[in-house]
């Protein structure tokens, strides 16, 4: 922990970290300094004038978004002459707004709203300006009103902050407004739709096109829980009205760089409702699909499990729950009695890879990027992409080494491209020679390498640095990880929410991998989650349990409907190895089922019982992480698929059951 300082804030005293600014340290004592233009994790710039406060023995009042808290302060929030000040922005602020309050969607949650209250001003004392502005409402997500916006440019700042930097002023004064490149419309922009924009406005200038007339923010019921569409595992909260989500917005915490979604995990939500969802049991007769009973369904897996034994195998994807898996993996082994049950994770990684431990982004000074591509733009690991660029900004360091040159090398303070293992090898060697401690292994395995100039000065910034973090694509993650027995963590990104989870739970150890699995002829396999299979694999009876349609489903014999993450209660384990809960929201689509009841019930069938996973099983599988430890320098062999169509197929029912499908063709249309 940082040097502590006392003050005092409003008689209060306070003790805080130095550096600390005025608004930060208020909140610490329950002390709310006003602000419209204040985004916590970024420089204040004070442009709304709104948090001045007065400090003993200044001249004035000061603006606390940029005033460092300071041994022996004493700070006054609410003096007269504060408070004058703050009413005539306000007032000043109505004067250019519209009225429309009664009407408007971000009525109850609008922070203008709420000081007009506090200083109870109904109408602006000045006259009233109008620009006449046109709305831009022509895409499916983002309705952009010009005549409600305040200049603060807190979306102008978070976009630049992620590097989509789509957003501008134009003009100076009153007259400004925030415009993109040529005031085209976002979809002619670089915009990624990701809708950071929209979590930062305070008023009704930016918000989701689909939230008009659908309730107001007071009747929403919030839920916190957790993407699950692709390995970023990101924090959402879920605003839901009369059984349906009306909106989805991020969840991570104010000031956190993690506090971003992509337009999949924002605006894919619609396919809970698609006509591609299923809703109750089907079974194979004369060929064709047809509905049957919960009872019938289960009694005929339970005999096409029994029967096969050995023969059978079970495959899902690594976006299941921990408790799924554990039950799944009970399931196969306890009562089936076969060895062959894995998920889609091992098609991308090596399991010792996922068994490591975490880290905190937030506290690293010096990100290394090794064999990992991230992109915003592609929407293949966003939040890594978006994070890593705010934690640049912010004033990490960035080393990207990787075979190709990715869209985030031109953010990086140095870029080593070639092959990967090979620099790995050269980055270390060069440390050690640099006179950095290193495990007597490491230093022996290297004795013979000769680092590049560029790697010699590059190796000086991990030198540097007090906390670097290793981020690294699942193949080279033991070779990256070495680098973190010198200093620092590593980690790896999957390409599934929860793979470390399904790892952790020991779904997968021993038997036969999920490709061998597909590959191979089975008497009976049972294939749980959305897994990358499109075709039937050589199997006497195929089992889907699955939340839609997808090409595998309708050439199942058996389609049993289960819940999606947002209609059951359950924990995964992101990739910097956080617990997350994944909490229920809404009730199941109609006769769907929770994968946890789906399997018990199909166990108990069979003349076993299975029980709910507890909590402390989760978190005792997760306690049991593997401790770095030197490995050779080597690229894990047989998992070069491509990760950004893996990525992809996995979406594809997000993406082509929702409004997504429209940015889908937009963006094939404008590539061709």
């Amino acid at each position: 922990m940082g040097k502590m300082v006392n003050l005092k804030i409003d008689g209060n005293e306070v003790k805080v970290k130095e550096g600390l600014n005025l608004i930060e340290a208020a909140e610490t004592v329950g002390i709310h300094i006003p602000n419209l233009c204040y985004l916590k994790g970024m420089k204040g710039i004070g442009a709304c004038r709104l948090c001045l406060v007065e400090v003993e023995g200044g001249r004035g009042p000061v603006i606390a978004c940029n005033i460092k808290a300071r041994e022996g302060m004493d700070v006054q929030t609410k003096t007269d002459k504060v408070q004058e000040i703050r009413k005539f922005v306000i007032d000043l602020i109505l004067s250019m707004h519209p009225l429309d309050c009664m009407t408007c969607t971000k009525a109850g949650v609008c922070n203008l709203q709420k000081y007009a209250y506090d200083f109870e001003i109904k109408e602006s004392s000045f006259s009233r300006k109008s620009f006449g502005y046109p709305t831009d409402e022509s895409n499916p997500f983002i309705k952009r009103d010009p005549e409600y916006c305040i200049l603060c440019g807190k979306c102008i700042r978070v976009c630049k902050a992620q590097d989509t930097k789509v957003l501008d002023f134009k003009g100076r004064g009153v007259g400004a407004k925030v415009v993109t490149g040529n005031e085209k419309p976002l979809q002619e922009s670089s915009c990624t739709f990701c809708g950071s924009c929209i979590d930062v406005c305070p008023v009704n200038a930016l918000v989701e096109t689909n939230c008009l007339r659908k309730g107001r923010e007071w009747e929403y019921e919030k839920i916190n829980s957790v993407c699950y569409l692709c390995g970023c595992g990101c924090d959402i909260i879920l605003s839901v009205k009369d059984g349906e989500v009306v909106k989805i917005n991020s969840g991570a915490p104010d000031g956190a760089s993690e506090r971003f979604i992509c337009a999949t995990g924002r605006f894919g939500f619609d396919h809970l409702n698609c006509d591609m969802r299923v809703s109750t049991p089907l079974k194979r007769v004369n060929g064709e699909l047809q509905e049957t009973t919960w009872d019938d369904a289960t009694k005929i897996v339970a005999g096409k499990l029994s029967s096969a034994g050995a023969d059978a195998a079970f495959i899902c994807s690594g976006n299941i729950m921990n408790e799924d898996a554990l039950l799944l993996k009970q399931l196969a082994t306890d009562v089936v009695k076969t060895g062959n049950c894995d998920s889609s994770v091992s098609l991308y990684s090596d399991y010792e890879a996922l068994k490591g431990g975490g880290a905190d982004i937030d506290s690293a000074d010096l990100l290394i990027l090794v064999g990992i591509a991230p992109d915003q733009w592609k929407r293949f690991l966003p939040a890594v992409d978006a994070v890593v660029r705010k934690r640049v900004n912010a004033g990490a360091k960035l080393i990207v080494i990787n075979s190709v040159e990715p869209k985030i090398s031109g953010a990086a303070t140095a870029f080593l491209e070639g092959d990967e293992v090979k620099i790995l090898e050269e980055f270390a060697q060069a440390l050690i020679s640099g006179g950095v401690k290193a495990p007597k292994e490491m230093i022996e395995a290297l004795a013979h390498v000769d680092p590049s100039d560029a790697v010699m000065e590059a190796s000086v910034l991990f030198k540097e640095s007090k906390s670097p973090l290793i981020i690294s694509s699942p193949p080279l993650y033991k070779a990256a990880s070495n680098l973190s027995l010198i200093r620092g963590n590593a980690v790896t990104v999957p390409l599934e929410a929860n793979a470390k989870g399904v790892v952790m739970m020991g779904l997968g150890a021993g038997g036969k991998k999920f490709s061998d699995i597909v590959s191979s002829s089975t008497q009976v396999l049972y294939a749980v989650g959305e897994v990358p299979v499109s075709k039937r694999p050589d199997t006497g009876f195929l089992i889907v349990q699955n939340t839609h349609m997808t090409d595998l489903s309708t050439q199942a014999d058996i389609v049993l409907p289960s819940t999606t993450p947002y209609e059951a209660d359950g924990t995964i384990v992101d990739y910097l190895g956080r617990i997350k809960e994944v909490k229920k929201a809404l009730d199941p689509a109609a006769d769907a089922r929770s994968n946890a009841e789906i399997i018990m019930d199909i166990a108990s069938a069979m003349g076993t019982s299975l029980k709910h996973v507890k909590a402390s099983e989760v978190k005792r599988a997760v306690k049991s992480k593997l401790k770095p430890a030197f490995s050779p320098f080597a690229k894990d062999k047989g998992l070069d698929i491509d990760e950004e169509e893996f990525t992809r197929e996995r979406n594809r029912t997000t993406v082509n059951c929702s409004r997504l499908l429209w940015l889908k063709e937009l963006e094939e249309s404008v590539s061709v």
